[in-house]
């Protein structure tokens, strides 16, 4: 698959001997039955079926949300495909409704125009899934990514883990996954904060759906960086997950200096021995590079601040051995003295 004229000239999807015919069904059928060992449906209905290189398929991604499918292309080459793609998926899963959804970044730099469209089955933008007991309601085709950030799914679920009598405060909250998990796990109380005042009614959905007391919840629109501003940081455990800051390699030095201002902020004025979760998806920033971002962020806070856990990936989200650069998701989980 050659796309001549971009940053990535070729794409490999079969390999030797083997056609693309053989390939492709044979790539869907590996990703299915290696989803099936891991997820028990009953509990857990929403995972990544496909991922990209790391499932053989550079450019292809697709996540399962109950019984529906959510596509997300971001080269030519596999745009010639959807067709075929969309019939094997079709005969392995069932669904029963198949999306489109290729808005990212990587398409655009591939010279490829956005794409939201039902391409089988029959029209349902909103579903309730279920992810290690708890449900949620995701909006398919209007929320972020494909509807709910599955990569966190790890996180959430230790979040779950050590929220027990807790204060906590999630910055960046979207539809509120990390505060479900925090108020299923006996929080005492927690905090949202979000911009975006679309996501209020998604959160106490969530609430809902999962009969958790919407007295210990309080929604706060607001931008997150002037929220940290003005208030007291009077909690035992904060959750930053900002959206990427970069997204090219040019704007490195400016994500930075967010991050570290961000985090700064947050250690600085944390009660002593409370918990951070601070993550970064940005791609361009290495794990080594954001860990050295904390050390700056804690070093000008004046505080003392100790990694006691790093990101859980999630087994749907695999990463090749030959593509490292895929691992874009990185948490510490740090203890703030």
């Amino acid at each position: 698959m050659l796309n001549r004229g971009r940053s990535i000239i070729g794409h490999l999807l079969a390999f030797k001997e083997e056609s693309l015919d053989e390939a492709l069904p044979k790539r869907i059928r590996e990703a299915a039955d290696l989803r099936r060992k891991w997820f028990n449906p009953q509990e857990t209905n929403a995972f990544r079926l496909l991922n990209a290189e790391g499932d053989g398929i550079p450019g292809l991604i697709v996540d399962v949300y109950n019984d529906v499918l959510v596509m997300q292309v971001s080269n030519p080459g596999i745009e010639k495909l959807k067709n075929e793609i969309v019939s094997h998926l079709v005969t392995e899963l069932k669904p029963r409704a198949i999306f489109e959804k290729s808005t990212s970044f990587l398409r655009k730099k591939e010279g490829l125009a956005e794409v939201r469209v039902l391409l089988y089955g029959e029209s349902s933008p909103e579903v309730e899934i279920l992810e290690k007991g708890l449900s949620y309601s995701v909006d398919l085709l209007e929320g972020q990514k494909t509807g709910l950030f599955l990569d966190q799914r790890e996180m959430r679920a230790q979040v779950r883990e050590l929220s027990s009598g807790k204060k906590v405060l999630n910055c960046f909250a979207y539809t509120g996954g990390f505060s479900i998990s925090a108020l299923s796990g006996g929080a005492l109380q927690v905090d949202s904060v979000e911009i975006s005042g679309k996501c209020e009614a998604k959160v106490a959905k969530n609430l809902s759906l999962n009969q958790l007391p919407p007295e210990k919840h309080r929604f706060i629109k607001a931008d997150v960086f002037d929220f940290l501003k003005k208030q007291p940081l009077d909690y035992d455990l904060v959750i930053l997950d900002p959206p990427a800051f970069v997204k090219k390699r040019e704007d490195i030095a400016r994500a930075f200096r967010a991050y570290k201002d961000l985090n700064a902020h947050v250690m600085r004025n944390l009660p002593k021995g409370s918990l951070l979760l601070t993550c970064s998806c940005s791609y361009h920033v290495e794990e080594t590079l954001f860990q050295n971002i904390l050390f700056r962020a804690a070093d000008e806070a004046k505080r003392t601040v100790r990694i006691v856990g790093r990101h859980r990936q999630a087994h749907d989200h695999p990463i090749s051995i030959f593509h490292p650069e895929s691992a874009y998701l990185k948490s510490f989980l740090l203890y703030v003295d």
